[in-house]
Order: structure tokens, then C-alpha cells, then sequence
């Protein structure tokens, strides 16, 4: 399989550590939507990344769903989701929240980046970021509860998420948010930022 998509993607990044944990062989293909862009539509004429390749050709596109499609091959062998319902429940509305911290990030980013100044809208930048707040503040508190010390064998899909945003949204948006005021969120990213499977596939 071929992941295509560049690591300062979360939604790429996540799907990559995943894979990975998920012992599923893949190549990844670090091609950008902006500086590669007829190279990235050769492999996906939506451009949307990240897009994988399966070994019968098919494309397959949005993070969540390739990880769903990933963990169908695993065959059960390691679960990055528990499966009683509430603990579930509980993993999902985590994840929930870091693609919401993550989808803020990359807004904020984008209006930054690829709007002209003058066509920039402030209220709707002020939405965004007060929802990106909200995210941080929503996502710190759900891991407030105690938790065994996170390893490769036992990490589960929604620290991944939540590392992967938190680290994404000091890469890109640097200052914006206090890391002091999310002490939880510090601690988890730490500690899962130290695996080595972070460390293979980094932010940049």
C-alpha cells in the first residue's frame, strides 16, 4: 500500500503512526497538495490527502475512513479502539475532539496562508479560533481521568489523535495557544511524542 501526504498533515500523520501500529506494511509518499500539485493528482485527481493506495489500486480517501479500512486487514490482531461500549464511547468522543482541534488548526492555517490579507473576514476567524479553544479546553478535561503509561503496544487510536493535533497545532499556529494552560494535554503529547514510532514519522 502507498500513503500519500505530507507529515505536517495531522489527518497524514495520524494515519501513518497508525499503520504502523497496526503492523500494516505501506510506503509513504510524502508529496505536497500545494507545492506538488499535478504530481499529487496523478495519485488522486480530488487532491485530498491523505489518500491511500490499496494493493488492488483502489483509492482511498479521509483519515478516518482509511483507518477504519485499515483495521478490517489487521484482523483483530491489535485494536486501537476498545471495544466495550463505553470505553469505546469514551475513545471516540476523545478522537472527536482532536479532529475538531485538528479541522480549527488547519482552518486557521489556511486563512493565514492562502487568503490575501484583504479578502480576510475577522469574525469568521474569530469563530474558528474561539472553537479551537473550546477543543482544547473540551479534549484537556477528557483526559483527566487516570490512565496506564502509554506504550506501542498499548496505545490507543484516541491518544494518537490527540498527540498528533496538539503537536500539529504548536507546528503551525506557534503561540496561539498557551501550552501551559492545557497541562494534561502537555503531559500525553510528551509522553507519546517519546515513542519511537512518533519519532519515525515527525511532524517535520
Amino acid at each position: 500500500m502507498q500513503l500519500i501526504g505530507m507529515l505536517d498533515s495531522p489527518y497524514v500523520r495520524r494515519v501513518a503512526i497508525s499503520l504502523r501500529l497496526l503492523v500494516l506494511p505501506f510506503e509513504l509518499r510524502q508529496v505536497s497538495l500545494f507545492r506538488e500539485v499535478e504530481r499529487f493528482r496523478s495519485f488522486n485527481p480530488v487532491l485530498k490527502a491523505p489518500t491511500l493506495i490499496c494493493l488492488d489500486g483502489q483509492r482511498l480517501m479521509d483519515s478516518s475512513l482509511i483507518l477504519d479500512y485499515a483495521q478490517h486487514l489487521a484482523c483483530g490482531s491489535r485494536q486501537l479502539r476498545p471495544a466495550g461500549h463505553a470505553a469505546r464511547a469514551t475513545a471516540l468522543s476523545r478522537s472527536g475532539l482532536a479532529l475538531a482541534l485538528s479541522e480549527k488548526a488547519v482552518q486557521l492555517v489556511y486563512e493565514r496562508d492562502l487568503r490575501p490579507e484583504d479578502k480576510r473576514h475577522a469574525p469568521w476567524q474569530q469563530r474558528v479560533e474561539g472553537q479551537l479553544r473550546a477543543a482544547c479546553g473540551a479534549l484537556d478535561k477528557a483526559w483527566l481521568s487516570p490512565r496506564p503509561p502509554l506504550g506501542e503496544d498499548s496505545i490507543g487510536q484516541d491518544a494518537i489523535d490527540t498527540a498528533v493535533a496538539w503537536t500539529f497545532l504548536h507546528f503551525a499556529l506557534p503561540g496561539l495557544i498557551e501550552r501551559r494552560n492545557y497541562p494534561t494535554l502537555e503531559a500525553l503529547t510528551a509522553e507519546a511524542e517519546a515513542l519511537s514510532v512518533f519519532r519515525d514519522y515527525p511532524v517535520a
